[in-house]
């Protein structure tokens, strides 16, 4: 019996070559996005089925889930995906910014994981994989709201995972560095002050450093392939750092002071 996995955000980036990369070794792959009629990419895998699933929407997330029992029964690996990144000056920042970053991010993830916990518990286990960000454990400038929901993203899973041992559910993290996405481009939301140009030399700064790492950074594809790894290596190991320099980026910030890596991230902005 083929296993299968369903996957949020899979219009681009990491969902995209997700689903792909699992479509390819066989698994049936439920591809949800918020606009499928908008997808053509994955209709040469007849393993593939789209729906329509908005992580801000209860209802569609609990419609998806009920589909995917009907027709497959089980689900075996769930991966949140689905989330966006919003940088720039706090200052500028609204509630509704702030409020739209959480409802994707962080209590998107939370309504997808719990459907999954429903749908898991009673069939005798599963796999449940967040994405989330070297951003959750290390910070850089300007990414003040969008590191606060990763951060959660965290801790909410490590906590949970406790619990759920007990059923067999297994709950994987998966912390990219800078990975070529459409969350540097097109869905990048970068918020600035319209009343004051104080902070325009620092903005100035940020982007020229985060131009020279974007020109090394890896495709999504080594995430997917991450995210398998995650899936099928039947280990209790909880963390999946991927895509450099992220890796050693996380080892530094284990190992060196708040100071020596405060310096360090100044000194590499030039601030």
């Amino acid at each position: 019996m083929k296993n299968t996995i369903l996957i949020t955000g899979t219009s681009s980036g990491i969902g995209k070559s997700t689903v792909i990369e699992f479509a390819k070794k066989g698994w049936n792959v439920i591809a949800t996005q918020r606009n499928p009629e908008k997808e053509s990419d994955f209709k040469t895998f007849n393993n593939v089925k789209l729906f329509p699933l908005d992580v801000t929407n209860l209802d569609s997330i609990t419609k998806v889930f009920q589909k995917v029992k009907e027709e497959f029964g089980t689900i075996d690996v769930v991966v949140n995906n689905a989330g966006y990144g919003v940088d720039g000056a706090f200052e500028a920042m609204s509630d509704e910014v702030i409020e739209d970053q959480f409802n994707t991010n962080v209590f998107g993830l939370m309504r997808v994981t719990r459907e999954a916990i429903k749908a898991m518990r009673p069939s005798g286990g599963g796999t449940i994989i967040q994405i989330s960000s070297m951003g959750g454990k290390i910070t850089f400038p300007l990414y003040s709201i969008y590191h606060a929901t990763k951060f959660a993203v965290e801790g909410f899973t490590e906590s949970l995972h406790y619990e759920l041992a007990q059923f067999n559910i297994k709950l994987k993290l998966i912390e990219p560095g800078p990975i070529v996405t459409d969350f540097y481009g097109r869905s990048r939301q970068f918020i600035k002050p319209d009343y004051t140009n104080e902070y325009d030399t620092f903005i100035a700064k940020f982007n020229d450093a985060a131009a020279k790492v974007m020109k090394d950074a890896e495709g999504p594809e080594v995430v997917a392939k991450m995210i398998y790894k995650s899936a099928t290596d039947n280990s209790n190991q909880m963390r999946y750092a991927v895509g450099k320099p992220g890796p050693m980026l996380l080892v530094l910030r284990k190992w060196l002071s708040d100071k020596l890596y405060f310096l360090m991230v100044r000194k590499s902005y030039n601030l």
